[in-house]
């Protein structure tokens, strides 16, 4: 099985932390150059120095926020413009919890722009390029409520699953390019964002943390909370040669709770 990334570089949004830096820890591993994206500039000044560079490549880092798209376009044409990008992970921050009934029209606008919008921003960057090299991955961290819809998430559902069906369609269309484009689907995994849906739980429910916890652990098959490397490797796998002929799939990585086949 060909598992090396040797001589491909990785485009990683949203790793100075958490899944995102999970990954890139993973690619960096099996002989990826990866360039890492996120907003806190000593965040990733910290992150670069835990990727693997036994086969000589050099990691790269810019700060950037993707709200600003005229920012955005400019980084990402001049790192394109410089070099092929062969992998690209899509992966940010969720939208703040709420119910659906709840939410604004700003919040909504918001969160299109700074997922399916940046994400489709990104892509249209660099598929010039994997057409040329005949090689391309993009891998969408999303959620697992786009099979079935989380309590109390109603923009991030309504959001997630936009992306999703913009990933499958784009994968349609790159597919004939040696281009796939899938998604992975973590479930609740220990991340800052999971920490801080447990403390708001808590808080609404007058409860421990170690109560809320227990709660959303009974859901779980595993009976555990995932790790973010667990979530890495999949990613990870779906950015090798030896899974090419995976595309357009939504895969949940959540130890069973996604309650649908």
């Amino acid at each position: 099985m060909n598992l090396s990334l040797e001589g491909r570089t990785a485009l990683v949004c949203g790793s100075s932390q958490g899944i995102g830096l999970a990954i890139a820890e993973e690619l960096a591993l099996m002989g990826a150059e990866c360039i890492l994206l996120a907003r806190n500039e000593a965040r990733l000044t910290e992150a670069v120095r835990r990727l693997d560079s036994t086969l000589q490549q050099v990691h790269r880092t810019y700060a950037i926020d993707f709200n600003d798209a005229a920012a955005t376009d400019a980084l990402i044409a001049s790192i394109v413009a410089g070099r092929p990008v062969h992998i690209l992970v899509n992966n940010s921050g969720g939208p703040a919890a709420g119910p659906v009934v709840d939410a604004t029209e700003e919040q909504f606008i918001q969160a299109f722009q700074q997922h399916l919008l940046t994400n489709h921003r990104l892509t249209k960057a660099v598929i010039g390029r994997m057409k040329e090299e005949g090689y391309g991955r993009i891998i969408n961290i999303i959620s697992t409520s786009v099979k079935i819809p989380l309590k109390n998430l109603g923009v991030s559902n309504t959001i997630r699953g936009a992306v999703a069906s913009w990933a499958k369609t784009m994968a349609n269309e790159l597919g004939a390019f040696g281009i796939t484009v899938n998604n992975v689907l973590p479930g609740a995994t220990r991340t800052q964002r999971l920490e801080a849906i447990v403390g708001n739980t808590a808080q609404k429910k007058g409860l421990d943390r170690e109560e809320v916890e227990a709660e959303m652990i009974a859901e779980i098959p595993a009976r555990r909370f995932g790790e973010a490397a667990e979530v890495a490797a999949m990613a990870a796998f779906l950015c090798t040669p030896a899974a090419a002929y995976v595309n357009g799939t939504s895969i949940p990585v959540d130890g069973g709770r996604t309650g649908s086949i």
